[in-house]
């Protein structure tokens, strides 16, 4: 590390120490946290074998950050990186496998693109204002979740905890770069029925993509949505829910090689590029309890439509105009029998249809669909107190591949006389071909099988000063076979030899010190491969994080939060290569053996960086609240990838106020 990085290092913590420079009491702490998406159930989370992460409405709330990556960047084993700012393609990993190893869920639904390359979510698109809570559950979940679910689930929700009454959240911000944002949401219910509604938009004028670049790349987005039940007995309740989201984001040229000249072309300004996104989707159905509830049923079906846009003017292969519509229909039913004190059955169905049609100026009309259904079962069992165990299995049908198995396991159990919980877990997941994979043209394959994973992770989890406390070390391992690859020779897409392999540890410690005090800390080794044995790209091999709150006065709060990503690797274009090719000289344009240049790709080491963001809040009532935060508080000069800039120190003040 040089001596610059250091001195950031330094500041950090010193920023860190002078908020904890203070005796600190500590008082229990309620752990009683409830989590869904480990059994797809409300949960106590210190019973789940699995290991599940969450961000609650207070941090959403304290920290102020616009977008769901800011929260989920901050996690243990998740890194993201935003190569040129906000808009720009988001690259998400969790344990060291990409985003397409990873389901999404935004209140239950899948809000993946079928559209894509592989079928994986933009996270770009997510404002995180008004959002009620985040989990990631880690590890192969295919068993309770599908397709995809490899590398973990992360389920997003609006909904829970609202108060009976009527009440109105509003919130405007503006600062650096000429970003503005802002966001409405109401809350209403009564003995009955519940109601979620909220919209919030963003706009960035931005920075310039391109590192070399001068003009700003902006952003804009707005999301919306709304949710509701309404219970027409104890035993019976209809539900609904719908999201639209809509953005437009400019960005700049990547680096390419002259064929010509051999010369290495950094990412340069394009005023012309824009991505567009439209997404709208909706869930609605029924939840029916039996036998004095131990008998529960619920029944959903969820529509998703996503229509993108892509407009732009590349340096050597000049204008490309294309249109991108997928579609998603899903039919879904879960039940769970609560056959003894110790021993509860869940089981469910689903059945999904997938559809993408793409055109393009350079005549490409495709339009496919393919279909999955799935069946699955899961055990709960609490044979003896404190030992819960999960067993589940799962079989899946696909209308092109044809059938597949997968399973799952789960152990916790605590020693409450010590405060320690040992967790673990094993599991199997797969990821369906996209369709682009399958029926792309020229390069689709139709005979592709799914790509299969196998997981595992064991930790123990510690608690001190009576639960004021909490420590958790968790190792894990996740392998990925059967991969997907573009195949150079034959120009399609063929099924590899090769195993992605990914290897780690995950520490956390969050510390209530007191009534005026909370700190938080996390660390993660990530030794992530590639199928050739080489390391994967974009992944840090160190990540800490820091957090810590301070009500110092009784209306003040302070926060921060730093994130710290160590020895990472990307491959970009390092040089040229020359080749015996064919040119069309004028002014007959007759074919003719020439010299060209392709590129010769390589990894470089990325920038080790500390990321430090604060907040100071000042609440004038128990409603109200004024704030001025900064991002990049150390100004950190660094690139997420060569030759694409990240801003600098940034500055934004905000509003927010209930009624």
């Amino acid at each position: 590390m040089n001596n610059k990085k250091a001195l950031s290092l330094s500041a950090a913590v010193s920023v860190f120490s002078l908020i904890v420079a203070a005796p600190a009491f500590a008082q229990e702490l309620d752990i009683g946290e409830v989590v869904i998406t480990p059994n797809r159930a409300p949960t106590d989370k210190a019973k789940t074998g699995s290991k599940v992460e969450t961000v609650s409405k207070e941090e959403i709330e304290a920290q102020a950050r616009p977008l769901i990556v800011d929260y989920l960047n901050q996690l243990p084993g998740i890194h993201i990186t935003s190569p040129g700012g906000p808009g720009t393609e988001a690259s998400l990993s969790v344990r060291g496998l990409p985003r397409r190893y990873v389901k999404t869920l935004y209140n239950g639904i899948d809000i993946s693109d079928p559209t894509s390359t592989q079928v994986q979510t933009s996270y770009q698109y997510l404002l995180a204002d008004n959002v009620g809570s985040i989990e990631v559950l880690k590890g192969s979940q295919s068993t309770l979740y599908g397709s995809d679910a490899i590398a973990g689930v992360i389920s997003i929700s609006t909904l829970g905890g609202i108060e009976p009454g009527v009440k109105h959240l509003v919130g405007v911000e503006a600062g650096s770069n000429g970003t503005v944002r802002g966001a409405y949401g109401l809350r209403a219910a009564n003995d009955k029925a519940s109601l979620s509604f909220n919209v919030a938009g963003f706009h960035t004028d931005g920075i310039s993509s391109a590192a070399l670049g001068s003009e700003g790349d902006a952003f804009d987005l707005g999301n919306l949505d709304i949710s509701g039940e309404y219970r027409f007995s104890e035993a019976f309740s209809v539900f609904a829910s719908a999201l639209y989201i809509k953005g437009e984001a400019d960005y700049d040229n990547d680096r390419y090689v002259n064929p010509d000249t051999g010369e290495i072309v950094e990412p340069s300004d394009n005023l012309l590029n824009r991505n567009a996104t439209e997404q709208a989707a909706a869930r609605f159905g029924f939840n029916l309890d039996l036998l004095d509830g131990r008998l529960k049923n619920t029944a959903s079906v969820q529509v998703f439509q996503l229509d993108r846009a892509i407009r732009s003017v590349d340096p050597l292969y000049g204008a490309f105009d294309a249109d991108y519509t997928g579609t998603r229909t899903k039919f879904d039913y879960q039940g769970s029998f609560e056959a003894s004190t110790w021993l509860t059955l869940q089981y469910g169905a689903d059945h999904e249809m997938q559809g993408a049609a793409a055109t393009d100026n350079y005549g490409t009309d495709t339009d496919e669909d393919f279909s999955l259904t799935g069946v699955w079962t899961q055990a709960i069992l609490e044979p003896v107190e404190n030992l819960v165990l999960t067993a589940g299995l799962r079989h899946d049908s696909h209308s092109e591949f044809g059938e597949h198995l997968t399973y799952r396991g789960t152990a916790s159990y605590l020693f409450d006389q010590t405060g320690t919980r040992l967790h673990g877990s094993v599991g199997t997941g797969f990821r369906a071909p996209s369709l682009y994979e399958l029926y792309g043209p020229y390069v689709g394959n139709t005979a592709l099988q799914p790509e299969t994973s196998f997981s595992f992770d064991m930790g123990v989890e510690q608690t001190f000063l009576d639960g004021a406390l909490v420590a958790d070390v968790t190792v894990f391992m996740l392998d990925v076979d059967d991969l997907i690859i573009y195949d150079s020779p034959t120009g399609t897409y063929q099924q590899s030899d090769g195993t992605t392999t990914s290897r780690g540890v995950e520490t956390s410690v969050i510390w209530k010190a007191s009534s005026w005090l909370d700190l938080g800390a996390n660390y993660t080794y990530t030794d992530a491969k590639d199928a050739d044995g080489d390391r994967a790209i974009r992944i840090p091999e160190h990540a800490i994080g820091l957090q810590a709150t301070v009500r110092p006065a009784e209306k003040w709060t302070i926060s921060a939060t730093a994130k710290i990503p160590l020895d990472a690797l990307d491959t970009i274009i390092v040089g040229s290569q020359s080749y015996t090719g064919t040119c069309y000289p004028a002014p007959n344009f007759d074919p003719t053996p020439c010299t060209q240049y392709s590129a010769v790709r390589g990894d470089v080491k990325l920038d080790d960086y500390v990321l430090l963001n604060a907040k100071v809040a000042y609440k004038p009532t128990d409603n109200t609240e004024a704030y001025v935060r900064v991002e990049n508080l150390l100004d950190q000069k660094y690139q997420v990838s060569p030759g694409f800039g990240t801003a600098g120190i940034s500055a934004f003040a905000g509003f927010k106020a209930q009624f």
